[in-house]
């Protein structure tokens, strides 16, 4: 994982974080996310887009085969990973990364890593996922985003 603004705690292994170019001119700008040249480009499955509001909370999910690859093109998240994977050598380990408007990246995220994201800011934020697979209901599995099973809390940390 490449050091970059806006990640904190501990790396997670197949996890990629990697800053994304931004090309403004007066007209507006050009926001790269993925290409098929791209290290981290292993196949097209589909690509999406979600909203989400302040304050809103989307998680917690795992894929068993998807990979997927978010960024955030407008509003800002607080995107965060859980590996709870059985053979893994980051079991335990637990990522943040605020990811947007103020830190345009790109987000690679593995098979089986539990993830998920909350909308911070003042305004509605969009996310993009350029997916490997098709979406598949039988292949996503889901929980609370205030399951015990997963070591996190969504507050806002003061201080």
């Amino acid at each position: 994982m490449t050091k970059i603004f806006g990640v904190k705690g501990n790396p997670i292994e197949g996890v990629i974080v990697k800053s994304l170019n931004r090309i403004p001119d007066e007209r507006g700008s050009v926001m790269h996310m993925l290409k098929t040249t791209d290290p981290e480009f292993s196949k097209f499955g589909e690509i999406y887009f979600s909203t989400i509001h302040p304050g809103a909370i989307k998680g917690w999910h795992i894929h068993t085969k998807m990979e997927l690859n978010y960024t955030t093109v407008t509003g800002n998240v607080k995107f965060v990973l859980y590996d709870d994977r059985p053979k893994s050598k980051t079991k335990g380990n637990l990522l943040e990364i605020f990811m947007g408007e103020k830190n345009y990246c790109l987000v690679k995220v593995p098979p089986n890593v539990w993830n998920g994201f909350k909308g911070i800011g003042y305004k509605e934020a969009i996310v993009a996922n350029c997916a490997t697979l098709p979406h598949d209901p039988k292949e996503i599995k889901r929980l609370d985003p205030f399951s015990k099973k997963i070591p996190y809390k969504w507050d806002l940390i003061h201080g």
